[in-house]
């Protein structure tokens, strides 16, 4: 493609993912599932770009993106939600990957000649979701806050399920030994480290924001920060996500989180992003994730038909576990729509494209397979992960997915005269307004207050006036 038609199309495509957002405002179809098309169509289907064209570029603005995102959702999570919010990510991400890796691992095993290794080695590697795809779905649907965080953190936690199984089996095939207490801890590790690497880098830059605004042009320099974290903790051998996003969920709240040791320690107090800062990374967030869109859209792989409808079928499958995994994990009061969208939400991301590749490029036997099931899956999960969350919020799907999860014991309201009424353990306001009608009303007249007391039937209620001192 010449340069100069490629600089227009680049500025055509970011056109249209303004157009794209401001049609789901009246339609909820994703923007994300139109970027998807456009990538599908410029790659896998009229081949007038393929991702080899670019290169070492193309790992490295995906993994540049999924920072930003990462990092742009942390600094909007707030403290309470995130904490309540714990335990019930705990068990979605376990269970999501255990039910995920069973049933995509006996699918491929029965339909395969791949074995019981790297059967399971296929349904680790789409283990987990997409934190670009979630992230940007769960802000453009109505849901509780506890769910939207739920499920961006789930997508994090993910990870070091999705890192650690795989390259583990990879390692085990390659040997021919296998140790659940290296796999386990090799999982703990990742994940605790990077969290303390994430939350001790962001209280450092809290305290260096200072000075760095002394200077001109410095609003990138967060950025450039978490970059560097990201890298040092892959390097590592961590979980670069969890760095990330516990920088920005740290950042976000460092006016709550910073330590009385700290700030005897240190003269300055941390402080946090100013609006301006936090429009700009919105903005960046914005022109990354559409090309990145577009961009999965052109590493999907089209070439062998049986191994993609194997991919497919497997996908159906994995919808249909994900509902009793949703009934295990969160709590009976969460509300019946919530979870409809919990559900609906499991695209794979390039994660598991980029591990898909690492059979193949070791030479593993039948690592094509692998590959090209994969990369189906990537497919059929991100369009139908779309497509479902817009059904669920415009059609009946909504009232199909309300009527199982009710038949399961989800939607479950407090007994009456219990108090306010929870949904996703969060008190609503209507439901605090219907608990202070149902409350005696206090009457202040003067300096001193009157409750009135239940008349008699057909009297009034009078009030005696009461003189001001």
């Amino acid at each position: 493609m010449p340069t100069a038609l490629t600089i227009v199309f680049v500025g055509c495509t970011i056109f249209l993912s303004h157009w794209f957002a401001a049609l789901f405002t009246r339609t909820k179809i994703p923007d994300v599932l139109w970027l998807f098309i456009i990538g599908l169509l410029l790659g896998p289907v009229y081949h007038v770009i393929s991702p080899e064209k670019f290169g070492a570029l193309g790992p490295v603005f995906t993994t540049i993106t999924l920072v930003f995102i990462l990092f742009e959702s942390g600094i909007d999570q707030r403290l309470e939600p995130l904490i309540n919010s714990i335990g019930g990510t705990a068990r979605i991400t376990t269970y999501n990957f255990v039910a995920t890796c069973l049933v995509a691992g006996g699918i491929t095993f029965y339909y395969t000649d791949l074995g019981i290794l790297r059967s399971l080695m296929l349904g680790s590697i789409v283990g987990g979701t997409s934190s670009a795809v979630v992230t940007t779905l769960v802000k453009q649907f109505p849901m509780g806050e506890r769910t939207r965080t739920i499920l961006v953190l789930e997508s994090a936690f993910s990870d070091v399920f999705t890192l650690a199984v795989p390259l583990t089996l990879l390692t085990a095939y390659k040997i021919g030994t296998f140790d659940v207490a290296i796999v386990t801890g090799q999982m703990i590790a990742a994940f605790i480290l990077a969290v303390m690497l994430g939350v001790a880098g962001a209280f450092g830059w809290s305290i260096m924001l200072n000075k760095m605004r002394t200077l001109q042009n410095t609003v990138f320099t967060t950025p450039a920060f978490v970059f560097i974290l990201y890298g040092i903790v892959e390097m590592l051998n961590y979980s670069g996500p969890i760095a990330a996003l516990a920088f920005g969920i740290t950042l976000g709240n460092i006016d709550v989180l910073g330590p009385p040791i700290m700030r005897n320690a240190i003269s300055r107090k941390p402080i946090s992003l100013n609006d301006h800062e936090r429009a700009f990374f919105s903005e960046a967030v914005f022109l990354l994730r559409t090309f990145f869109f577009v961009y999965i859209g052109i590493s999907v792989r089209l070439q062998d038909w049986q191994w993609i409808l194997l991919g497919a079928g497997i996908t159906g499958f994995l919808f249909l576990v994900r509902i009793p995994v949703v009934c295990l994990s969160v709590s009976r009061s969460t509300s019946l729509k919530d979870a409809s969208y919990m559900a609906t939400m499991i695209p794979k991301g390039l994660g598991a494209a980029v591990l898909a590749s690492l059979p193949v490029q070791q030479g593993v036997e039948g690592g094509e397979i692998i590959q090209s099931v994969v990369f189906s899956i990537i497919l059929c999960t991100t369009v139908f992960t779309t497509v479902l969350t817009f059904l669920v919020e415009k059609t009946f799907f909504s009232a199909i997915y309300a009527w199982i999860f009710k038949m399961l014991g989800l939607g479950k309201q407090l007994p009456k005269g219990s108090g306010l009424q929870i949904i996703n353990e969060v008190p609503t306001i209507e439901s605090a307004n219907l608990v202070a009608a149902e409350l005696p009303q206090t009457e202040i007249v003067g300096t001193e207050t009157v409750t009135p007391k239940k008349a008699p039937l057909g009297k009034k209620k009078v009030t005696k006036p009461v003189k001001a001192p």
